[in-house]
């Protein structure tokens, strides 16, 4: 595991050989034999489902999964609006959707036409830093914004948007992986061929058309009509609607999605009785306005997806409703707060105004989660990581030796360590690495999921795996200051390295 493996200080500034056979005959074992499980609930709030009485659904990438084939659809269409509709050359069609590119949680400066993944602290992750689907070197990055960090004046606004004076826009709707993409496509388009441009226009141009795909109805009549291409059927869905309904539980439907497209798709999923498993269904609910907009009145649609001008005094199990607001949802229902379990993929329209204002739990379907935790599972990840944990102990630890020879091998292991933390980052994605994480820090999707949901997982077969009594009890992170430094624990550990006051007996 690496070059310098094994090469530590002693107190004259020597080189002494070392070679570290506990590290992989004791450490990496024993953490092979616990493994995370890919289909576990996570917490970040302790919370029973015993005291869950209602549970309610998002719909798409919540009840229903697509298949890889719909973000090519969605680029393709919103990549012939811009051709045909907005004027752009017709040579960006060269361009082909790639599904690797991007993760979700990015930040987009609009105004530099820059794509990249920013921690918890609003510092950018250099090496992350794309313009079209080039990376743009650290020290332009660092002269562009004066250091790597983002003021808060920059960021997006609550809900992600670039808006109000905010030059950043977050992506975090799985939705938006074809619109990132899209827009390094066009913006490296235009750079290749010298075209000068104005990188606000084209991102309102992009983001229009990606919203015209759904507004105009193209992504919807797509699956309607080829429903088995871009639905992933998973008859797990029907399970746990089932099994929730046969403890008694309540069960209510809020979606963005329109009413035929929401009905072919849960007879597909469900079957033609899904309606009688809810209570309620709510669609083109006009999320996250839905939950702060007192003023929309809910409306009837009947079998023929018309919509009924009756005053609505109840919402009926078996009827379709649309737009609305959760204030008249509340007193319609009668139902109230920490009763409610909601589960979403969109951390800011689906569930920040819900746990922030209304006091419901709330859950976050997280689909990338399975896929990183496989990974995270591989024995290849485990040794890279454990030897990035111990090789930053040894930088820690041997600082305090300022002599020439001690700051070559310092400035050694450093370079290891970046080579490291770039194989690291190449486990997930080449570009941006893992959803989660940064080099040293949480990244700042990670940080708003934290923040807004109780509960998340990769999909709500998760819920399976647990009874509706279970309680989930988030671990205990120690902090900073309540326990020794990892590297501490490397010299009182059984993964013990000889530091300097052993050098004398290692010879």
């Amino acid at each position: 595991m690496g070059h310098l493996m094994g090469w530590v200080l002693n107190k004259s500034g020597k080189l002494t050989e070392l070679f570290f056979f506990k590290f992989s005959s004791d450490l990496v074992p024993s953490i092979m034999s616990n493994l995370l499980n890919p289909d576990a609930i996570f917490s970040n709030n302790e919370m029973s489902l015993s005291d869950i009485e209602i549970y309610g659904f998002d719909y798409d990438y919540t009840l229903v999964f697509y298949s890889k084939h719909l973000h090519t659809l969605i680029y393709n269409a919103a990549r012939d609006l811009l051709i045909n509709e907005h004027r752009y050359p017709a040579e960006i069609r060269k361009y082909d959707y790639d599904p690797n590119f991007a993760i979700r949680g990015l930040h987009y400066d609009v105004h530099r036409a820059l794509l990249m993944k920013i921690d918890a602290f609003h510092y950018i992750q250099l090496g992350t830093v794309y313009r079209g689907l080039s990376v743009v070197p650290d020290e332009e990055v660092i002269a562009m914004y004066d250091g790597s960090h983002v003021p808060l004046e920059q960021m997006s606004d609550f809900y992600g948007k670039s808006s109000h004076g905010h030059t950043m826009k977050q992506f975090m709707d799985i939705f938006s992986l074809p619109e990132m993409t899209l827009l390094s496509c066009v913006n490296e388009y235009f750079l290749k061929n010298n075209i000068d441009y104005e990188p606000v226009h084209l991102y309102k141009d992009v983001k229009d058309s990606i919203r015209d795909v759904h507004i105009k109805g193209i992504m919807y009549r797509a699956i309607e009509a080829d429903i088995e291409k871009y639905i992933c059927y998973a008859e797990q869905t029907r399970a746990v609607l089932a099994k929730l309904a046969d403890h008694g539980k309540k069960m209510f439907l809020i979606t963005n999605s329109p009413s035929s497209f929401v009905e072919k798709g849960m007879k597909f999923i469900v079957g033609k009785d899904w309606r009688d498993l809810f209570d309620v269904v709510i669609v083109q609910a006009d999320k996250p306005s839905f939950f702060n907009d007192k003023r929309r009145p809910f409306r009837k649609v009947n079998e023929k997806g018309v919509l009924l001008w009756d005053k609505i005094h109840k919402l009926q199990k078996g009827q379709i409703y649309k737009q609305g607001n959760l204030y008249e949802f509340l007193k319609l229902t009668g139902w109230r707060g920490s009763k409610v379990l909601y589960f979403g993929d969109h951390i800011y329209s689906d569930l920040a105004d819900l746990t922030l204002k209304h006091g419901w739990r709330t859950g976050a379907i997280i689909p990338e989660l399975r896929s990183e935790i496989k990974i995270m599972n591989t024995e290849q990840y485990i040794q890279t990581m454990t030897w990035l944990q111990t090789l930053t102990g040894l930088l820690e630890h041997m600082q305090v030796h300022r002599d020439p020879d001690s700051q070559m091998i310092l400035d050694e292991w450093k370079k290891e360590r970046k080579e490291m933390r770039e194989m690291t980052r190449n486990f997930f994605n080449s570009q941006f690495g893992s959803l989660f994480r940064t080099d040293q820090n949480p990244t700042y999707f990670l940080r708003r999921l934290s923040r807004f949901a109780d509960i998340y997982m990769a999909s709500l077969s998760c819920l399976l795996n647990y009874d509706p009594y279970y309680t989930f009890y988030p671990r205990r992170t120690p902090l900073q200051h309540e326990l020794p430094t990892w590297s501490d624990q490397l010299c009182t550990g059984t993964f013990r390295i000889p530091f300097l006051q052993e050098m004398a007996q290692v010879k």
